[in-house]
């Protein structure tokens, strides 16, 4: 079944770029992901196709080279992306288009004229960097420091577990300026790969996503000019924040397209798959099976609704909404994709059916952009 769209939420025009997303994905990058995975890489080639048709830096204006989109349109995308056979593999990658709509509320007026066109046309790629060896969730934590010295801030210190570093351009880079300040004292800079004292570490090896590289990064007494400063001088936990909540109602919103497409695999192979003189589909066991997956999707799919509701109400992601859609959705995944593969048997193991990939990616989404227990330590503090 494709993805349920509530008529009231998206207009006709959002339809319209649903189609056309849609069509990428099945023409440029599904056919594609195996290769993409043995090599651990997405080519550049297919950043600059994206760019081509419209479909990075979503909500970036004409005026800075984009198309001009609206919240919706990135909705769209993401629930495509993540209902695509692709999107398992290169999510964390394709989610860091999001990072043009950081630049557009805190980038100063030359950041976003000399990043965002080159964004827009996949011509730069953006990598995130908060998580440390010694710090995760807790942001206080963070360690990696910029001292001012002159005109310049000289940064040190270590990330890791660090979306797109194999093929990143410009790294947002969080440190601590004001240590004493805890996550009142963070402040993020912007940062050239080519840039003296920027060391690239190992890309890691993982589980799923394999197409998405993750890795190391370290920093040794690297200099970047004031002006690479990224939003307020000891501000950056606010725009951490305002991320963080539109990133995890949007892993939720992936969350949920990849384990509506894995049910729908799974219709269709147990309809088709034969044992004992029927169709797998026909056993009772299967079809109790199928209606309980059913039932959480939809309910999936009501909150999400609720969510977006909110945002054309208030015009902001709320936080508390996000925090639960990021907490139930990707566990309600985890339960979809588990049967998904039990009713798919031994095939469901092997990495030739997509089902096996919906379900090693979608084990990251309990974890990325804020693990479970932190969901749940937020929603229990706001009780």
């Amino acid at each position: 079944m494709p993805l349920k769209v509530d008529p009231d939420i998206f207009s006709h025009e959002h339809e319209v770029f649903r189609r056309t997303v849609r069509h990428f994905f099945e023409t440029e990058a599904d056919p594609h992901v195996e290769q993409w995975d043995e090599a651990h890489a997405i080519p550049r080639s297919f950043w600059l196709k994206a760019g081509e048709a419209g479909i990075l830096g979503i909500g970036v204006p004409e005026e800075y080279g984009g198309p001009g989109g609206d919240f919706l349109d990135r909705v769209v995308m993401t629930q495509e992306m993540g209902y695509s056979i692709a999107g398992a593999s290169i999510g964390p990658a394709f989610q860091r288009d999001q990072m043009c709509e950081q630049l557009m509320d805190f980038g100063t007026e030359q950041q976003k004229r000399t990043w965002l066109p080159k964004m827009v046309k996949g011509e730069c790629l953006l990598a995130f960097t908060v998580t440390e060896p010694d710090s995760g969730s807790d942001l206080a934590s963070i360690r990696t420091s910029a001292v001012r010295d002159g005109d310049d801030y000289v940064i040190n210190g270590a990330k890791t577990y660090i979306s797109g570093i194999a093929d990143a351009d410009l790294f947002m880079v969080a440190c601590k300026t004001d240590p004493a300040a805890g996550s009142r004292g963070i402040s993020i800079f912007l940062v050239e790969r080519d840039t003296p004292g920027l060391g690239i570490g190992r890309v890691l090896k993982k589980m799923g996503c394999h197409a998405s590289n993750n890795g190391e990064l370290h920093f040794e007494n690297l200099r970047v000019p004031a002006a690479n400063l990224f939003g307020p001088l000891n501000g950056g936990f606010k725009v951490l924040a305002k991320s963080l909540n539109r990133d995890r109602l949007m892993w939720g919103i992936i969350a949920h397209g990849a384990a509506t497409r894995a049910f729908d695999l799974t219709v269709e192979f147990v309809k088709n798959r034969k044992a004992f003189g029927q169709t797998i589909f026909d056993f009772q066991n299967t079809q109790f099976k199928l209606a309980d997956l059913k039932a959480d999707l939809d309910v999936g799919q009501a909150y999400i609704d609720r969510c977006l509701r909110t945002y054309l109400r208030t015009g902001e992601v709320d936080m508390g909404e996000a925090t639960v859609a990021k907490l139930w959705l990707p566990e309600m995944e985890g339960r979809v994709l588990d049967q998904c593969v039990q009713l798919h048997g031994g095939a469901g193991y092997m990495h030739e059916y997509p089902v096996s990939r919906l379900f090693t990616a979608g084990r990251l989404h309990r974890i990325f952009a804020g693990t479970a227990e932190i969901m749940r330590l937020q929603i229990g503090r706001a009780l």
